[in-house]
């Protein structure tokens, strides 16, 4: 709390001195992040974003990154000022509605003084011009997010805060908006990012992409591969019966491994939709970087991002987030069990589905024997993480997982996948909470008692009882 104070007090005092001159102001500044409980810097108040155009051009020889944000967004009060997250880079011209707003840089906020007012409910565009090398974050974890330079080119990777590296924004899950992404990069090389591909063109030696992502996406979600890709298009016909695109991009040196796993895309899909429901998005598909070039994969939107060849029960991981994480998004990182829980489940379900243990089985040997391969596994609830760097620890994977199966147990087979396609079905584009999730779970399944499951496995402390 008083981290938050000290910040909170630092953004008034510059506002302060920002409308000193100004006079006749009505509104008030929009809050420096929205209390997340474990990055409570992460996003702003005042205003909801529904739209990011992004105009980059990227120089991988010297680094250097160059971009416009077009940021179309909405007032959710009365506003003198407000803030974006922007780590880093140098900020060069803002406009708000076309004039020229004042600015100021405090750590990784970027404070917006309007030219005038911004009245509640009123759609405004605000326009960020801003350069420079852009940062790669260390998470409370240790692990590596933000802006990773990546031989000829580089990745961005944004879960749980890295997209403030490379763009400013409202960058927390609980804001969700539609992206368009113009990237310009040196000729020969690809530039690959969320959604569809809606144009590409080569001039004077360099070639821009431009992405068009239709769908609401929190920013952690958001992606960019630079750099030396094979690519792949194909096309799935979805459960809805219309053909999505799908798009991937290979490292040249995977594209042997990655082949065989890459082409069961459909397979998998097929399979989800099944379990899940329809797909959320409109394209599907996946980048495959350089071994090492990160340490971890991860969901982003429509198209899932792997450090080298992944095997099948990763992909299966990461394409089910596309219903869970990535449609239905949490409101806070406080659940994100809601997102890798479920996932973490996908995968037994798959292995059940595909011959392999059972999800009984596969939760048997978990609760036998997590202590040795999850040290951690009943170190706390996957409910409540202990810490900002524990938010991708084994509770909340493996006994996130487990609730889920729980829940399974109690209501048995034919109910259990009415809760999961209608919780997917219910808040598809949009965001929740691990109360929202026992709500609906309770509301689906009345003459069932799932107070032990949320008492001694969602929120209990310990090693549970298994019975």
């Amino acid at each position: 709390m008083s981290r938050f104070a000290s910040v909170a007090l630092t953004v008034t005092s510059v506002l302060l001195a920002l409308t000193a001159c100004g006079g006749g102001v009505q509104g008030t500044p929009g809050g420096s992040g929205v209390r997340d409980p474990y990055f409570p810097k992460a996003g702003n108040g005042g205003y909801d974003v529904t739209h990011y155009a992004l105009d980059l051009a990227y120089d991988p020889d010297d680094r250097r990154l160059a971009g416009t944000a077009e940021i179309t967004a909405r007032a959710s009060q009365d506003l003198s000022a407000f803030d974006l997250d922007l780590k880093g880079m140098d900020v060069e011209r803002v406009t708000v509605e076309g004039e020229r707003a004042r600015w100021s840089r405090n750590g990784q906020e970027l404070v917006v003084r309007p030219h005038d007012d911004l009245d509640k409910g009123e759609t405004f565009r605000l326009t960020v011009r801003y350069s420079g090398t852009p940062q790669t974050i260390t998470d409370p974890d240790g692990s590596k997010e933000g802006w990773l330079p990546d031989g000829d080119g580089a990745l961005a990777l944004g879960e749980p805060t890295g997209s403030m590296a490379w763009f400013p924004g409202n960058h927390h899950p609980s804001d969700k908006a539609s992206y368009d992404l113009a990237v310009t990069v040196p000729e020969g090389l690809e530039a690959v990012s969320n959604g569809e591909l809606t144009n590409r063109a080569t001039s004077g030696g360099r070639t821009t992409f431009r992405w068009h992502t239709a769908e609401p996406m929190a920013s952690y979600l958001a992606t960019l591969a630079v750099g030396d890709y094979d690519i792949s298009r194909s096309t799935f016909t979805g459960a809805a019966g219309g053909e999505l695109p799908v798009y991937t991009a290979v490292a040249p040196s995977q594209k042997g491994p990655a082949r065989a796993v890459l082409a069961r895309i459909p397979e998998v899909m097929e399979w989800a939709e099944y379990n899940f429901g329809p797909y959320p998005f409109s394209s599907t598909g996946a980048i495959v970087a350089r071994v090492n070039s990160s340490k971890y994969a991860l969901e982003t939107q429509s198209r899932p991002f792997f450090p080298g060849a992944p095997g099948i029960e990763l992909l299966v991981h990461e394409i089910a987030h596309q219903w869970f994480g990535n449609s239905v998004t949490p409101k806070s990182w406080r659940d994100m069990w809601l997102n890798e829980g479920f996932a973490t489940y996908a995968e037994w379900l798959w292995e059940e589905d595909d011959g392999g243990d059972s999800a009984q089985e596969t939760f048997d040997a978990l609760y036998d024997h997590g202590e040795d391969e999850h040290k951690d596994l009943w170190d706390f609830p996957p409910a409540e993480p202990a810490g900002a760097e524990q938010i991708s620890a084994a509770p909340v994977y493996q006994r996130g997982a487990m609730v889920i199966h729980k829940i399974r147990q109690t209501v048995g087979d034919d109910a259990f996948y009415d809760i999961v396609q209608g919780w997917a079905a219910d808040h598809r584009h949009g965001n929740a909470d691990t109360g929202d999730f026992t709500a609906y779970v309770e509301e689906k399944a009345p003459d069932e008692d799932f107070g032990p499951i949320w008492r001694d496995w969602l929120y209990g402390d310990g090693k549970p009882d298994k019975a």
